[in-house]
């Protein structure tokens, strides 16, 4: 007969896959009609936009555009002048455990992007892409918590509280920003717009009830040429605060949340050289984790008659660790020409390698540092840099990591002895896990016809306990009861005395 279970049911999401896709576009570009020749080209910055991620069965699909804004110098004309090219992409990861109902978390960002001037009218475009990009998959487990039979079956159960880290909703929401920013009057008024960076940062998340509400913070800097040619930056902080609808997760759930860009538009105000309109387009991406506690049966056996188990190994996650790590990043960067002025820095922040020594995991990435300034000479010139950014972890062997990189917050640069000092923030993202694999008891079969014949057993046993022995595997072996053998030998506890000797009576 199949004895009946108590099952507790446990569900949510399991990542399929979680991996970092590397992608490279190239365009060849003719300069507009409306743009003077170029002479030498100072400056090419990349800023992605996710379109569209889908999952499909064995891959995942992203798509999206990157605008690269090539800042150069004109033929004989005075002033930086900008020109921008728009490069379509689409990145796949594959997996067989991926398929069309699965939830999928991707980040794109530019690790690099360059221009060649192939002749003053026409140029080349290439941009290195990564994609970070996660999928879930939803579960539900029915997991067995006891055995429900009648007490004359003799069946006597082993139950283990065990306690898990469940992915409890992948959620998204888009939202627009908009603002008009003004020119602080100690700048000089601006005559074009050449480019500008959005850095996004979510400062805070927390469950309440059925929303996720999040907020947070958009580092936006400009660059712009003045009415009298020269190059001037601003930089503003754009808070924002958003509430999105979840499910399935208590108010102390860990929250992850990551906003993207899915477009960005920045312009002068007609007839106003001093007021910036700024326009966002965002996607926020929330992965909800929540810990969980139930009892697992784990062993089972019947001092009256024969019964069989069906083990299944079941995994349970736990959470070890979650949340940002911040480094500072201090360097020169040697330029060879003697810098005067700074006009402009920024990063371009590559994927995370993780390396193990015992206990302590190191995160790193190479940071490309970017900083368009002005020689003694009088020359824009651009330099880019490779610097390595590392945080470490304590977290035990056998733990998985998975983690990314940013940079959310401007560059400092200044000219000093030797180069250009820059300093910066880089964030390491994480979330540790360690995955307990815990044996239970999926089904039980027991045979009432085959009752246990207990006849030729000694009406007790004298047993010395061995190293790791529970009470359960002698009561077990020997077809009695833990209550059974604690009662013979005046025990307060369930603990087996290693060494001891103990009297195992028969089940009567």
């Amino acid at each position: 007969m199949e004895l009946e279970l108590d099952r507790t049911q446990l569900s949510g999401y399991e990542a399929v896959l979680d991996t970092t896709v590397f992608h490279e576009e190239t365009l060849e570009m003719i300069v507009p009609d409306a743009c003077p020749d170029i002479l030498r080209i100072c400056d090419t910055e990349g800023k992605v936009f996710l379109k569209s991620k889908e999952a499909q069965e064995g891959r995942v699909e992203v798509s999206g555009t990157v605008r690269a804004a090539i800042l150069y110098l004109p033929d004989g004309e005075e002033g930086m002048r900008r020109v921008e090219a728009t490069l379509s992409f689409t990145s796949t990861a594959d997996s067989a455990a991926v398929g069309p109902q699965c939830s999928v978390v991707a980040v794109p960002w530019v690790e690099m992007a360059e221009t060649r001037s192939l002749n003053p009218r026409k140029v080349l475009v290439r941009v290195n892409l990564a994609v970070h990009v996660q999928a879930y998959a939803a579960m539900t487990e029915n997991i067995c918590a006891g055995v429900l039979a009648p007490e004359e079956t003799g069946v006597e159960q082993l139950a283990e509280r065990c306690d898990t880290c469940v992915v409890a909703c992948v959620q998204e929401k888009p939202f627009t920003f908009a603002d008009d920013v003004a020119i602080p009057g100690s700048k000089p008024e601006a005559e074009e717009l050449l480019k500008h960076r959005v850095a996004l940062r979510c400062s805070e998340a927390k469950v309440i009830g059925s929303k996720l509400i999040f907020k947070g913070e958009a580092q936006l800097q400009v660059l712009y040429r003045t009415v009298e040619g020269a190059l001037c930056s601003v930089e503003y902080e754009l808070p924002f605060s958003q509430i999105m609808e979840v499910s399935g997760a208590g108010e102390e759930s860990t929250c992850q949340v990551q906003v993207l860009l899915t477009g960005a538009e920045c312009s002068l105000e007609s007839g106003d050289r001093r007021s910036i309109c700024v326009a966002l387009g965002l996607l926020a991406q929330a992965v909800v984790r929540e810990e969980r506690s139930l009892e697992v049966l784990t062993d089972v056996y019947s001092t009256a008659y024969d019964l069989h188990p069906e083990v299944r190994v079941y995994s349970m996650p736990r959470l070890l660790d979650c949340g940002v790590k911040e480094q500072t990043v201090r360097e020169i960067l040697e330029t060879g020409m003697l810098a005067k002025e700074v006009f402009d820095a920024y990063v371009c922040v590559g994927a995370v390698s993780q390396n193990r020594e015992g206990a302590r995991l190191t995160l790193s990435s190479q940071i490309n540092v970017t900083v368009l300034y002005l020689t003694e000479e009088g020359s824009r010139v651009s330099v880019t840099r490779p610097i390595q950014a590392s945080c470490t972890l304590d977290l035990p062997e056998g733990a998985v990591c998975s983690a990314r990189c940013s940079c959310p917050s401007p560059v400092f640069a200044t000219p000093t002895t030797g180069g250009i000092e820059v300093r910066f923030p880089v964030d390491f993202q994480y979330v540790a896990l360690e995955i307990r694999r815990t044996a239970g008891v999926a089904a039980i079969r027991m045979d009432e016809t085959a009752r246990r014949d207990t006849s030729g057993q000694p009406s007790i046993v004298l047993r010395m306990v061995g190293p790791g022995e529970r009470l359960w595997d002698l009561a077990k072996a020997y077809g009695t009861t833990q209550q059974d053998i604690m009662q013979a030998n005046a025990l307060a506890e369930e603990n087996a005395p290693n060494g001891q000797l103990l009297l195992i009576p028969r089940k009567r």
